[in-house]
């Protein structure tokens, strides 16, 4: 047995001794002759400039409602939005109206809570909010005249309400999140109310729709703050009565039915800048050393990746010297853009009243219509995600920022070269959803932000510190060189 033991561990020596060569040259083995493996780095200086976003895809979660000018513009925002009807209700035969109001409720504003603010309602009057595809879209730039006429006898508020959003006058108990939620109720005209009520029952949204077309909601005062309004609805008040059994006397009940603006119903948030074209001219002013992203349809940034000098990384470099042969399934290892936030304190003043976005995607120019058309999910190569991220700068100081790998997309661009000089892509504010699937949460749906925010980016000409793209790449070089 110990003989055989010792047999044993002599041949495994031998084995391993007359297969060193072999195991040294492996690698050597598998490539062809003429190739090798490269593995570079380069940083590319990068630019910046500002581009108009005339509308967005009006496609709310809750609707902005005011008016708030500061250094970004004057930016005013209205509501045109139909109303669910109840389907297969009717009022009670005797049944008489006594009010109509509408009550609109909210739970955060920008601007200043003590501002005064004044709402204007109307009755939608030219033609309905009608979308027969999913494929069609509103945009947040819609022509009012399109819908409204703004005609006397289509205003609806019988008592116009000046309401100071951080006032809480008419907060209501929310049993859902069990806090007070902040209300503005208005009583509609009586004229309004006689024609709302002759309609007695409702077989269909359609139906319903061709005879009340919906409400245009707006402001005719106040510069100073926008509410972000969570839900909207129309109470009908009615009274009827009915006879008590046993008694001769007719019992008289008081009643309240509600028509909601909601998912299953059209709606559009109008998004209107006063004097955009001024104000981004100011803003290009400072564009050597900052930039801009004004949500909502304001003000985005554009960043410019050189692709025609990254030809170097399709390129092999021996010595400092370039040889144009190009690599064999080049890959880029590591590709970081960091976009530095230059605001991001809240304060009393009205440049304070707006904040960076909470979400950013750094998307390619040309897909950004098709991209929010089609309800696309971020991608490697098309569309990259970021949060806003607190970090340091090289001092120490905190820092806010967004930060975008997009290593893949260069990969892919690289792959499939074109003719262009540049590869230009825009940050777009964003608003997200996820669920969460095995413990990690996954983005199942992205929009353009509809909520205000302004983002004072650092630009990437700034003299003091440009922005640059450092890229770690690889790949297999192909053929041979010569000194």
């Amino acid at each position: 047995m110990k003989r055989s033991l010792q047999g044993l561990i002599l041949c495994f020596c031998l084995c391993i001794c007359g297969c060193t060569d072999d195991l040294q040259n492996a690698g050597q083995v598998v490539l062809d002759d003429d190739d090798a493996i490269v593995v570079c780095a380069d940083t590319f200086d990068l630019s910046s400039d500002l581009r108009e976003c005339a509308n967005i895809i009006s496609d709310p979660d809750s609707f902005l409602i005011g008016e708030i000018e500061n250094k970004y513009g004057t930016m005013r925002a209205e509501v045109l939005t139909q109303l669910a009807c109840p389907e297969g209700f009717s009022y009670p035969d005797n049944a008489e109206i006594d009010s109509i109001c509408l009550h609109f409720y909210y739970r955060s504003w920008t601007g200043d809570g003590k501002s005064p603010l004044a709402i204007d309602v109307y009755q939608i009057d030219v033609r309905e909010l009608n979308l027969n595809s999913d494929t069609l879209h509103y945009t947040t730039d819609v022509a009012l005249e399109d819908y409204c006429s703004l005609a006397d006898s289509t205003h609806l508020v019988q008592h116009q309400r000046i309401i100071l959003a951080g006032a809480h006058r008419d907060s209501v108990y929310s049993s859902t999140t069990q806090t007070y939620v902040p209300a503005i109720s208005f009583r509609l005209s009586d004229d309004f109310c006689k024609r709302f009520f002759a309609k007695r029952s409702y077989t269909t949204q359609a139906d319903f729709n061709k005879f009340f077309k919906g409400l245009y909601i707006c402001t005719n005062f106040g510069s100073a703050t926008v509410l972000n309004l969570t839900d909207i609805n129309m109470g009908v008040y009615y009274h009827f009565s009915y006879p008590k059994a046993g008694t001769g006397k007719d019992t008289v009940v008081a009643d309240m039915k509600a028509f909601y603006a909601n998912a299953e119903i059209n709606t559009i948030n109008r998004f209107e800048y006063l004097n955009k074209s001024a104000v981004l001219n100011q803003l290009r002013a400072e564009a050597d050393s900052v930039n801009f992203v004004i949500a909502p349809a304001g003000v985005y940034t554009s960043l410019c990746l050189p692709m025609r000098k990254m030809d170097s990384i399709i390129q092999y470099r021996i010595n400092e010297k370039w040889y144009p042969t190009i690599l064999k399934r080049p890959y880029v290892n590591l590709a970081e853009v960091r976009v530095d936030v230059l605001n991001g304190n809240s304060s009393s003043t009205p440049e304070g009243w707006t904040l960076p976005a909470t979400q950013m995607l750094l998307i390619k120019d040309n897909r950004i219509a098709s991209f929010f058309a089609n309800k696309e999910l971020p991608s490697d190569t098309v569309a990259i995600l970021s949060s806003l991220q607190l970090g340091t700068d090289s001092l120490g100081l905190s820092q806010l920022y967004y930060s975008f790998d997009i290593s893949t997309l260069l990969t892919n661009q690289l792959r499939h070269q074109t003719t262009e000089d540049t590869l230009r892509m825009t940050l777009v504010p964003v608003s997200i959803e996820t669920t969460t699937a095995n413990g990690t949460s996954v983005v199942v749906a992205v929009k353009q932000s509809q909520t205000i925010s302004a983002t004072k980016i650092r630009s990437a000409q700034d003299a003091r510190s440009p922005m640059t793209l450092k890229v770690v790449y690889s790949g297999f070089q192909s053929g041979r060189y010569q000194e």
